[in-house]
């Protein structure tokens, strides 16, 4: 097992949440629904990655009403800052390509410590060592994969070298049972185990900054992850290896929920659309109500019975496949009957572990359970998380179980009618329908008028969010007239999400 001494802590001081889903396998897709509260699949967010699809890159637009949390914080008077990953499917990968009204800070290192005094701060720090990346060999495969090197060069730098050593060894890790028990496999598990040591580190150096500053015992503290493991089989998997992911959350005694105890373990079933109107609630901010899901308080006086995932592009393969889990058993409908999770993918393959895979896989070296991956998986399948907790035994064809097949299949049914499933159309209708004219549409110049002694500021575009600044200040959300400050310039700028920013307009105060 990884070596984790300060999320045991945080564990110990918190409430452990052991049920929780993401709504995807990977990244991207999950990110979009972490980041608004609606499944990726309803906002035009679902396929890995928009702005690298091979066809030509795009973002994804949602609906005009629909805001990401952390900019309905700061409207609610909360200064908000990220770290080092966007990826919401409106944004690109790195910071400075997403709406610009979502953070007040966003970069590589950016800290509360840099708000306004006095003010709450919403922070979403994203550290990256247990990424998939940190499977790959040193170099890469040069000069195989020219990206998998700069990749791997952009990595020593944030972390350093990696010399492959760390507390857990090979001989010491559990080989789960979909894979051969073979040096290579013990080899990245063991790398994996000790990136996630890694991490906790700077778990740990968060939590430190918190206690330096005075603000531990002010601060909800929540760790979570944006989909399960690195490894093959679980990134970008519908099974719980992709989708089941830890969810600690510490409360300063004064706002921990009456019933929850430090060190507690809370069983209840958790989506990734729940955390939104979570986070929303405790900052006493408006909750939209077109969010999908349901804050924890909410969840504990009426725990919900289903959580549901979807899985569609991966990268260069097209798939359609949705996932709806209860406590239990968890069902998986594929559109693509044909494709077996262990296809073919680019960056996926120049893992050692999946060339080790595919290489005993073709030579005919793998049992039955293990070949699983690498065959068709048919257009539907069930199995019982308790029993089967590795989902290796189908129970789809099972008449004993037709009752739970059935009731989860109306389950399915009835959450892609209630909350729209934007893959009944083609990808490439989709993105023309995003943008109409073969490029992102820009969002209207927004108008400035003054009107005793007050600034108020507009914009045509239907859902814009808007900024502004004074001088060369730092933009601010634009949330109601703002008061005119005597020969001061005030400029503003408006973008909605998936749309090109406007062109700025600048209002000169007499």
């Amino acid at each position: 097992m990884a070596r984790t001494p300060n999320l045991d802590r945080l564990a110990a001081e918190g409430v452990r949440f052991t049920n929780v889903l993401t709504t995807a396998g990977v990244c991207a897709p999950s990110r979009a629904a972490l980041i608004t509260g609606m499944h990726q699949i309803s906002i035009g967010g679902q396929h890995m990655r928009t702005s690298t699809r091979p066809a030509g890159g795009y973002l994804a637009v949602p609906p005009p009403e629909v805001k990401a949390f952390p900019e309905l914080l700061r409207r609610a008077g909360y200064y908000t800052l990220t770290s080092l990953k966007l990826d919401y499917q409106f944004s690109e990968v790195l910071p400075g390509t997403g709406p610009f009204t979502i953070w007040d800070a966003e970069g590589f290192a950016p800290s509360w410590r840099e708000r306004p005094a006095g003010k709450p701060f919403f922070a979403m720090i994203n550290p990256g060592q247990t990424h998939e990346s940190g499977l790959f060999q040193p170099l890469g495969r040069w000069p195989h994969s020219v990206s998998h090197l700069a990749m791997q060069l952009v990595r020593a730098w944030q972390y350093g070298l990696d010399d492959g050593e760390g507390p857990v060894t090979p001989e010491q890790v559990a080989v789960p049972r979909y894979y051969p028990d073979t040096p290579v496999v013990r080899a990245d598990i063991a790398r994996h185990y000790n990136n996630i040591a890694r991490m906790d580190a700077e778990v740990g150096a968060v939590l430190a900054r918190l206690e330096a500053d005075g603000l531990a015992d002010s601060t909800i503290v929540v760790f979570t992850t944006d989909h399960g493991d690195a490894l093959p089989r679980a990134k970008r998997e519908l099974f719980d290896t992709g989708i089941r992911v830890p969810l600690i959350v510490r409360w300063p005694a004064h706002w921990r929920p009456e019933g929850l105890a430090p060190g507690s373990v809370d069983e209840r079933l958790v989506s990734f659309v729940d955390l939104a109107p979570t986070i929303l609630e405790w900052a006493g901010a408006e909750r939209p109500a077109y969010l999908h899901g349901r804050s924890l308080s909410q969840l504990r006086e009426s725990p919900q019975r289903y959580a549901f995932a979807s899985r569609d592009r991966i990268d260069e393969v097209e798939d359609r496949q949705r996932a709806v889990r209860d406590e239990r058993f968890e069902y998986i409908r594929s559109w693509r009957p044909d494709l077996p999770g262990g296809h073919r993918l680019a960056f996926r393959d120049d893992l050692e572990l999946m060339r080790e895979l595919r290489a005993l896989y073709e030579a005919g070296a793998l049992d039955l359970l293990q070949r699983q991956w690498f065959e068709p998986p048919g257009e539907e399948r069930l199995f019982d998380t308790l029993a089967d907790p590795d989902e290796l035994h189908d129970l789809s064809a099972d008449p004993a179980h037709a009752a739970v097949l059935a009731r989860l299949r109306t389950a399915l049914d009835a959450w892609l009618v209630r909350v729209g499933d934007w893959s009944e159309e083609t990808e490439d209708a989709m993105v023309a329908r995003f943008q109409p004219a073969g490029e992102p549409p820009v969002t209207a110049t927004p108008g400035l008028q003054l009107d005793a002694g007050r600034i108020a500021i507009t914009c045509a575009t239907p859902g814009a969010s808007i900024g502004y600044r004074e001088g060369d200040g730092p933009w601010l959300l634009y949330v109601a007239p703002i008061d005119a400050r005597p020969g001061a310039t005030v400029t503003a700028k408006a973008v909605r999400y998936g749309w090109e920013e406007s062109e700025p307009a600048a209002l000169s105060v007499p």
